[in-house]
């Protein structure tokens, strides 16, 4: 089980659980198309934006068994903006593994703030809940992303081609992974 107990402190961010003020930040992120580019949503209404931010306070504040998911708001340190959040998924079943998601305002692209807000994320997997492997899995179009995964120790493990249609096209999945014991030793 891990349940936050204040904010997750990085070199230039904060990770918090998700709050009703979040309302506003939350939607002008996930309202933008060029955000939902690779992700299986379309932009999403103000009526989407508050069902989602509902689910997170409700129902992804914490892990307390295999099949929860914990969903962080990402919040610079120096302006107090809040710039997308980060997931991690406790997978269920006996393989003891978990999964990382990330999502950024535009304006916050190539500066390294996926790659930084992560990192807890493994810390979390590996050391809270004990998992063996950690995955992430991405459009095959999305270099920016694989680059966050490689920083993030990282390995392509798969690349599966037109594996599932998404917003009416074939695409791409690849999935990226690291072992606890390999994560220990880097």
């Amino acid at each position: 089980m891990f349940a936050p107990s204040g904010k997750i402190e990085t070199d230039r961010l904060w990770l918090r659980v998700f709050t009703p003020a979040d309302f506003d930040e939350l939607y002008d992120i996930r309202s933008r198309p060029v955000v939902n580019r690779y992700l299986y949503t379309e932009a999403l209404s103000r009526v989407e934006v508050q069902a989602k931010l509902d689910e997170r306070i409700a129902k992804m504040s914490r892990l307390t068994a295999p099949g929860d998911s914990l969903m962080l708001a990402v919040v610079r340190k120096d302006t107090d903006a809040m710039i997308g959040d980060v997931v991690l998924n406790w997978l269920p079943g006996e393989h003891q593994q978990a999964e990382i998601g990330y999502v950024l305002h535009p304006d916050h692209y190539g500066q390294g703030f996926a790659t930084e807000a992560s990192r807890p994320l493994l810390r979390i997997a590996f050391e809270e809940l004990k998992v063996h492997r950690v995955i992430g899995r991405i459009d095959g179009r999305n270099t920016a992303s694989a680059r966050v995964l490689t920083k993030l120790g990282m390995r392509q493990e798969a690349h599966f081609r037109e594996n599932e249609f998404v917003k009416g096209e074939w695409t791409d999945e690849i999935v990226f992974a690291i072992l606890a014991s390999e994560w220990r030793d880097g």
